[in-house]
């Protein structure tokens, strides 16, 4: 039993001594993932479970890692898994759907159709905006799901609200559920390396001089996916707007204010600039779009995929879209007539934008210095090695990452409760039905929430048994040319397993890994991964299953694919030259010091 939990001591090439025959098993465990994902469109929870299985024998077998150390590894990684990760997004999807359970979302709605008849302003205002505040807030699926289903009440063809959906979720992403990924990017490389600018601050801050410049470019890709180039030359001063204020707000929020606030802050920072646009400035003409082909797609080859679909936010399963385009246009033809007619009384329209004022207030007092000092320190956070895990490095100094932080009320999620509380309030939901819809979320997100802590298992697994320094040597080889390939690791990532947060843990480690090997910036490759990223969100088989499924239709996610996936890769060629251009003398500047 005492070998079972013996120390263990990385060793990077355990395989004749040799780095790239290592790699070979090193990589086992991801190629699993992968082909059960892209291949065998397995559902991901599954997928996240055998991989795991795989990790772990490689680790054991190959590796030498004590049988004790390994399982006590992968049992870290599951807890960090659901706190805090978990712990965010569920309770953030809980207060989302306290407006549901109170009708307040579709006061919300009918708040910002009104706002302007252009459809193509609306792509912009419900996509754009509102998507990046329910990423900030949830993530994981939850504004393609809800955004989809908006657009087609205000009239869009389903096809159309899907591509536009999803290529919005792009921006926001990196620092969605209360910068979740952030979060989960600098627990994983906070020990890989021995750089102190490995956090969730520095982190934040570098990828928030990456993702604006993105943001910029996205409503006008955007408008021209709803209306072609005479949407991008009748409705560029909008999109612009959107995109320049919404780029600043993240880059000041997650530099100078709060990290996890970012899309929140950039998110109504957006809006409030569209629309005091909209009072003096509109389009030349709002041509009726409802029944017109969609233009603006970039051709693709279909990639036959037909992934499994995953389960939606409540809301998106409450409603019913169209099966077909026709019935389609004149449900939301209805849908719209009716929503002209009832102007809700402001003080309702208040309440559906209370709950993100009260998250706003909470987050902003728990940021305050003296308030988030008080509260980094005992009896509010813990910190603790977990228990019998004994890991030391390849440097011959023990892991940070076995170490545990239990910071159980400065926990995003744990304010996302007091703020949920709070909302329930506002909205006068009874105790009962706030507590009844708790309980359905968790029902909702079961898969969701196996998939993440197995994810976050394997990644454990795969740090402290030594598997992502091997690889981290292996790729180290590729030199500066590494600049430019680390976005597509992240975008492989998160086009793989649908989620930045599942990328980043496992392959942040790897980036810093590799950026020390080649004598790169840990702090720039780190953030390329999860800029890089957010551009494989939108042609991930869990984001189309969701897209698909809430526009009715199921089992044509090629179809939709085939309407993203360009854009998908132009927009992550620009991001792979930026990164490229912060590794030079050219935009190093750039990188937090």
């Amino acid at each position: 039993m005492a070998v079972m939990f013996e120390q263990f001591t990385i060793v990077t090439d355990p395989v004749a001594g040799s780095v790239a025959l290592s790699a070979i098993f090193a990589s086992l465990s991801l190629l699993t993932l992968f082909v059960l994902l892209g291949a065998v469109r397995m559902r991901a929870w599954l997928a996240g479970l055998i991989s795991l299985g795989v990790a772990l024998v490689v680790a054991i077998a190959v590796y030498g890692m004590p049988v004790g150390q390994a399982l006590l590894s992968a049992s870290e990684g599951a807890a960090f898994g659901f706190f805090p990760i978990l712990w965010i997004v569920i309770n953030a999807i809980w207060v989302y759907n306290l407006t549901v359970v109170s009708g307040h979302f579709d006061v919300l709605r009918r708040s910002m159709e009104r706002v302007s008849p252009d459809m193509r302003i609306q792509a912009i205002i419900v996509a754009f905006c509102f998507g990046a505040l329910l990423e900030a807030l949830a993530g994981f699926g939850t504004p393609v799901a809800v955004t989809v289903v908006m657009l087609m009440a205000l009239g869009f063809r389903p096809l159309r609200a899907a591509a536009v959906a999803l290529i919005a979720n792009t921006a926001p992403v990196a620092f969605g559920a209360l910068a979740t990924p952030i979060v989960t990017l600098g627990t994983v490389t906070s020990g890989a390396v021995a750089d102190p600018r490995l956090n969730t601050e520095t982190l934040g801050a570098m990828v928030g001089r990456q993702t604006p410049i993105l943001a910029v470019i996205v409503p006008l890709v955007l408008v021209a996916v709803v209306d072609g180039r005479r949407g991008v030359r009748q409705t560029w001063p909008v999109a612009l707007i959107a995109g320049l204020t919404f780029g600043v707000g993240q880059f000041v929020a997650s530099n100078y204010i709060s990290v996890p606030l970012t899309d929140i802050i950039a998110a109504l920072i957006s809006a409030a600039a569209v629309v005091a646009l909209l009072r003096f400035w509109r389009p030349s003409e709002s041509p009726d779009l409802h029944a017109t082909p969609d233009p603006g797609r970039v051709p693709q080859e279909s990639s036959g995929s037909d992934p499994s679909r995953e389960p939606t936010p409540l809301a998106a399963k409450g409603q019913q879209p169209a099966a077909s385009e026709g019935a389609g246009e004149r449900a939301s033809e209805g849908r719209r007539a009716t929503a002209a007619v009832l102007r809700d009384p402001p003080a309702e329209v208040l309440r559906a934008y209370a709950p993100y004022l009260i998250i706003i207030a909470i987050f902003s007092i728990a940021n305050l210095g003296p308030v988030k000092q008080a509260l980094a320190g005992e009896p509010w956070t813990v910190v603790f090695p977990w228990p019998g895990l004994d890991v030391i490095g390849a440097n011959g100094k023990p892991l940070a990452s076995t170490n545990f932080t239990f910071g159980w009320l400065p926990a995003a999620g744990t304010l996302m409760i007091l703020a949920g509380l709070l909302t329930a309030v506002v909205l006068r939901i009874r105790p009962v039905e706030a507590l009844k819809a708790y309980g359905r979320t968790y029902v909702e997100l079961r898969h969701a929430i196996v998939t993440v802590m197995a994810v976050l298992a394997l990644a454990y697994v795969l740090n402290q048994s030594g598997q992502t320094a091997t690889l981290g040597e292996l790729f180290a080889a590729a030199g500066g040319v590494f600049l430019f390939l680390s976005s597509i690791l992240g975008w492989i990532g998160v086009a793989v397993t649908g989620s930045d947060t599942s990328a980043n843990a496992l392959f942040g480690a790897l980036q810093v890994q590799t950026a020390t090997e080649a004598g790169l910036d840990p702090v720039l490759l780190a953030a390329a991964n999860s800029s890089g990223g957010v551009l494989g969100k939108m042609i991930s088989p869990q984001n189309l299953a969701i897209a698909a499924s809430a526009v009715g239709m199921a089992g044509k996610e090629g179809d939709i694919f085939r309407r993203v996936v360009g854009w998908s890769l132009v927009l992550l060629l620009f991001m792979c030259v930026l990164v490229t251009l912060q590794g030079t003398p050219v935009l190093s500047w750039m990188v937090p010091r």
